[in-house]
């Protein structure tokens, strides 16, 4: 620990600095914007290999298929109640 007071100055200083910009981080994780892009890019992921560019036919079969799935069940379940 040091004793001299120009030291603990500059050492408080750059402890205000570091947490000056741990706060912008956690401010710019925290916005909306922020967190939709994400949001955004994981859902395109998903579909789309990042890598190559190239679609995912394995999971947009597998959506395709759950909503033509959900779809008939709605259309069944009211002709069952009509």
């Amino acid at each position: 620990m040091t004793t001299d007071p120009s030291a603990l100055e500059r050492e408080i200083e750059e402890t205000r600095e570091r947490l000056a910009g741990t706060i912008d981080q956690l401010l710019h994780r925290a916005s909306p914007k922020t967190i939709v892009g994400r949001e955004i890019w994981t859902i395109k992921a998903h579909y789309v290999d990042p890598a190559t560019g190239q679609p995912r036919t394995d999971n947009i079969l597998k959506t395709v298929g759950a909503v033509v799935g959900v779809v008939v069940a709605f259309v069944a379940v009211r002709k069952i109640t009509s």
